[in-house]
């Protein structure tokens, strides 16, 4: 069985996002252990909230050192939300700009929308050749946010594989999800969306090599 650790450093959806992933059919362990968090087969970042806050909650646990070496060894990671979000250079909210992780680039800002939060369900456009997305294109995912990645500037040559983008709207374009080697990410909540998100994690679960 797959063996992932949802990352608890104070903040996101983890009691809900480790009962999914059991669902999925993952052992899952809910912990800020540096150890555990560096040899699970997977790594699931989850968030909630302000930017900033989810940026300092990370640091504090050296989450963004963890993070970055799973990643540089090809380790699966999937953020989550807010966890997507901090993978890029940069979050302006409120007028307050916060440094990312910066493993893609790019800043992640305010969506220009008539309501706000884009809160409910919605559907994607995913990329071509998902994975995480294969059996559930025409399925709806459960979103909660303001802010978003509204571009991809990030421009990978071969041999490394393209990124597979998956889109959604909300008054305007916004990247709903990110499929880039070892790194995974979705704005939505597969842990809220019901079955069709427990497929997605299933769909994630298969890319994890344990």
């Amino acid at each position: 069985m797959t063996s992932v650790v949802v990352f608890d450093y104070g903040t996101g959806n983890v009691h809900s996002a480790v009962k999914a992933l059991e669902l999925a059919g993952a052992e899952v362990r809910l912990t800020g252990d540096r150890r555990q968090a560096l040899e699970a087969d997977g790594l699931v970042v989850p968030g909630v909230g302000a930017f900033s806050a989810v940026m300092q909650a990370l640091k504090a646990v050296h989450g963004d050192e963890i993070i970055d070496r799973r990643i540089a060894g090809g380790r699966p990671v999937l953020g989550i939300c807010v966890g997507m979000q901090i993978m890029f250079e940069h979050g302006v909210e409120r007028g307050v700009d916060t440094e990312g992780l910066g493993e893609w680039p790019g800043t992640v800002t305010q969506l220009t929308a008539p309501v706000l939060p884009h809160m409910g369900w919605d559907t994607v456009t995913p990329g071509e050749g998902s994975t995480l997305f294969h059996g559930l294109e025409q399925e709806r995912f459960y979103f909660v946010h303001s802010y978003a990645a509204q571009e991809w500037s990030l421009d990978v040559m071969p041999p490394f594989p393209k990124p597979i983008l998956t889109w959604s709207e909300h008054g305007q374009p916004f990247l709903a999800a990110i499929e880039n080697g070892p790194l995974t990410a979705t704005q939505f909540h597969p842990e809220k969306s019901g079955e069709a998100g427990i497929r997605l994690l299933h769909n994630w679960l298969g890319t994890v090599k344990n």
